[in-house]
């Protein structure tokens, strides 16, 4: 047998092998978009945040597993959520509230520019008075107001404050379907969730392992890396009722759970990964989850 017939014969498998994982991974979207779309939309920005709030906890559970992990994995891990987070922000968030805002030109814009600007002066105010310690810094950096809490407390704390607005825009986006608004879609909400629980991954992890370096027991680590985004179901039920009760509110809303993301990218997550030599691996990381983000969004939104 030639060469190059075998050549040939490998090349027709392999696409056959893709056409067939292709059509499975159509089939999964179609069985998950129908099942969203049967349910009540804020029973399904429960469901949808609790899959994120548990995909947390899975990422939290490596630490039974691993008792340490390299400074570049972690740095990468949180560049992908900074990349996640900014490509939710536009391709699910902001460019939605523009498009189902009235008028044109500079009165078009301005329902998402106020939203995009009240959210980030929310997690502004947030960042000034809840006490919370970022990722990869020492205790005395602690910010907010002073408190004599443990680190621990205040690593948790920093974490959660990245979930209120993930929880929000998902919850959002469903209560937008609920409302009856065009531009608000199953699929975009369960891209956007997806998303979201993708980036919560490595998350979980990096919550629960410098908790389990400074000494806590296993279980512990844990248990506080996945309390963390707890407040995911708590934030996406709230935003998704509240919409449905205030359907102009929508751009606004769905603009301010934008502003809070990137305010979170910039002020904490892109500080966390510039702190040691792999920043490099921290933006690729981060090109790699914008890239996901804007796949998952463009193919099932």
């Amino acid at each position: 047998m030639s060469p190059c017939f075998l050549l040939v014969h490998q090349y027709f498998y392999l696409r056959r092998l893709l056409h067939q994982r292709w059509i499975v991974c159509y089939a999964m979207k179609d069985t998950i978009l129908n099942f969203f779309e049967q349910i009540d939309p804020v029973t399904g920005a429960l469901i949808a945040t609790t899959f994120t709030w548990l995909v947390t906890a899975a990422g939290a559970g490596l630490v039974f597993f691993f008792n340490t992990m390299k400074r570049s994995v972690l740095d990468g891990m949180l560049g992908f959520t900074g990349g996640v987070m900014i490509a939710a922000s536009f391709w699910s968030l902001l460019s939605p509230a523009i498009d189902m805002s009235p008028g044109e030109g500079f009165t078009k814009a301005m329902p998402a520019a106020i939203g995009f600007a009240m959210g980030a002066l929310f997690l502004f105010a947030l960042d000034k008075l809840l006490p919370h310690l970022h990722i990869n810094f020492p205790a005395d950096r602690a910010e907010g107001m002073k408190t004599n809490w443990h680190s621990t407390m205040l690593l948790v704390l920093a974490i959660t404050l990245h979930n209120i607005p993930e929880g929000l825009a998902v919850g959002v986006l469903f209560g937008g379907v609920a409302a009856g608004i065009p531009e608000a879609s199953i699929s975009g909400a369960v891209a956007l969730a997806i998303g979201i629980g993708l980036q919560n991954f490595p998350e979980g992890l990096a919550v629960s392992m410098p908790l389990r370096r400074q000494g806590l027991s296993k279980f512990k680590s844990f248990w506080y890396g996945q309390l963390s985004a707890i407040v995911e179901p708590i934030a996406g039920v709230a935003g998704a009722l509240l919409v449905m009760q205030l359907q102009p509110i929508l751009p606004y809303a769905l603009a301010f759970a934008a502003g809070a993301m990137i305010y979170v990218v910039v002020e904490e997550v892109i500080p966390e990964t510039q702190q040691d030599k792999f920043t490099d691996i921290a933006t690729l990381g981060f090109i790699g989850g914008f890239l996901v983000m804007m796949l998952l969004d463009v193919g099932l939104g």
